[in-house]
């Protein structure tokens, strides 16, 4: 019990039991996660690395070394050991390939190879005559000209042409022809000179369709607070918990 005051008829102490409003939980009916071990770790809190230790896996089987089984009586500690045994099977086939024979050859033509001979000749069929193109013939071709302006194949020496006495600006001229100062169309005085201002009537313009704006009993002039100051305004707000603590989150 606490020696303390007496606060009426209850003297403080301190708590048998943990008392959920003291933690940072919303009430006593959810469950405070603890801040050691992996599985169930309290997210506000860092968490560490966790491992786990395995036990020894058990044998697979009991005896771990072969059973009896048959040994051949060829095999010895070196290997097998046995007789050479042989077996009886069918001729295998074997493909004739056809060569030819000392008659297929005829040595006694070898002598235009080995041995020099006269040169001999032959006598055959006339041979089919050539095909007949029709080639151009001489007349076909036209010698380029030498003389003049538009020569190929030697420099071409300077040519000159004579014409008839130009009309343009000769005494029997006809000066009739030409225009006069009416044919020539006047320019606007505005497109050289300053222009004058211009203005024009026409009609009237509609006017804005009439909307009922604000007047002065809309405003209250008493309420201003912007440019006068204002007394303080108090307001009642919620009662807060004193158990109630910020969030607090790691930055890491």
């Amino acid at each position: 019990m606490s020696k303390g005051p007496w606060v009426g008829t209850w003297r403080p102490h301190r708590p048998r039991g943990p008392v959920m409003a003291q933690f940072t939980s919303p009430g006593p009916k959810y469950y405070i996660q603890g801040a050691t071990g992996f599985v169930s770790h309290i997210p506000t809190k860092r968490k560490a690395p966790a491992y786990s230790m395995r036990g020894t896996e058990p044998l697979v089987s009991k005896e771990c070394f072969p059973g009896p089984y048959p040994v051949q009586s060829s095999m010895t500690h070196r290997g097998r050991k046995t007789a050479p045994a042989y077996t009886m099977a069918g001729r295998p086939s074997v493909k004739v390939e056809v060569t030819p024979g000392p008659a297929s050859y005829s040595p006694e033509k070898s002598q235009n190879i080995v041995y020099k001979n006269a040169p001999k000749h032959s006598m055959a069929f006339r041979h089919g005559g050539a095909k007949i193109d029709s080639t151009p013939g001489p007349n076909a071709y036209t010698i380029p000209q030498v003389l003049g302006p538009y020569t190929v194949n030697t420099t071409a020496s300077p040519s000159y042409t004579m014409m008839g006495k130009s009309k343009f600006g000769c005494f029997h001229e006809d000066l009739h022809k030409t225009p006069g100062p009416a044919a020539y169309v006047k320019p606007e005085t505005e497109l050289y000179k300053r222009r004058a201002p211009k203005y024009s009537m026409g009609f009237r313009t509609k006017t804005s369709a009439h909307k009922l704006g604000p007047g002065p009993a809309d405003y209250e002039v008493g309420k201003v607070s912007l440019t006068k100051s204002c007394a303080p305004v108090l307001s009642f707000g919620i009662r807060h918990s004193d158990y109630t603590s910020p969030l607090i989150v790691d930055a890491y």
